[in-house]
């Protein structure tokens, strides 16, 4: 899946030179948490969320100026809470280092975006205009909305799932050297010896996630605590 796919359209937006008030109505309003920031000819110049609302000198819950010699290296950040505290356009707060996607960016690298930078939202451009945003809640909603089990247009046979499993666990760390998977009726039953739990768990997951297994039954056994020097 991509980005088109998920991503909410028209994404509703905002404009730099609209006041902190406003953005907070347009908030509340829509239902929303955070939102691009777009200029006249359609351009994303930053973005802006709830977090960049919530210190501020209206509500008394802007963070008070440090004292002592060492604030002489907080200079910079102190100037620029006061900006964020203070200041009553959008341009003022917004976050100008936009991470965007286009529309043929695959949802795997949009989570991973999400992941890495911290972000909940990524919008999403068409030769640089802005046409949707992709939200942590669009990717829940799209899992959501997949049918439980894929359509098969025949049941694998046990060799084939077998064979899915085992190309689905080659090259995987912990996926354990002496495994024994043995597939019956649907029934994958797992054997041999993990020094993980997890590793257990992981084979688990995998097996009950390929096309045609009806469940898993797990009869593999720990390897034995050696302790040495007895």
């Amino acid at each position: 899946m991509y980005a088109s796919d998920v991503m909410s359209t028209p994404a509703i937006s905002v404009e730099p030179e609209m006041t902190v008030r406003e953005v907070a109505k347009v908030f509340v309003e829509q239902k929303i948490s955070g939102a691009p920031v777009v200029d006249a000819a359609g351009h994303i110049v930053g973005m802006i969320s709830e977090g960049d609302l919530i210190h501020r000198t209206e509500l008394d819950t802007d963070k008070p100026q440090r004292r002592g010699w060492l604030d002489l290296f907080s200079l910079g950040r102190d100037a620029n809470e006061y900006v964020k505290s203070h200041g009553r356009k959008v341009a003022d707060l917004m976050t100008t280092d936009v991470i965007s996607v286009d529309e043929a960016t695959p949802l795997a690298k949009v989570a991973d975006l999400m992941e890495t930078r911290r972000i909940k939202r990524v919008p999403v451009t068409r030769e640089g205009n802005l046409v949707g945003i992709v939200t942590r809640a669009n990717l829940v909603q799209a899992l959501a909305s997949m049918a439980e089990e894929p359509a098969l247009d025949a049941a694998p046979t046990d060799r084939e799932i077998r064979a899915m499993l085992m190309g689905e666990l080659a090259g995987r760390s912990w996926a354990f050297a002496g495994r024994n998977i043995v597939v019956r009726d649907g029934v994958v039953h797992l054997w041999g010896m993990f020094q993980s739990a997890d590793a257990v768990n992981a084979v688990r997951v995998a097996a009950e996630a390929t096309p045609g297994v009806k469940r898993v039954e797990d009869h593999t056994e720990t390897y034995p605590v050696v302790v040495s020097g007895l």
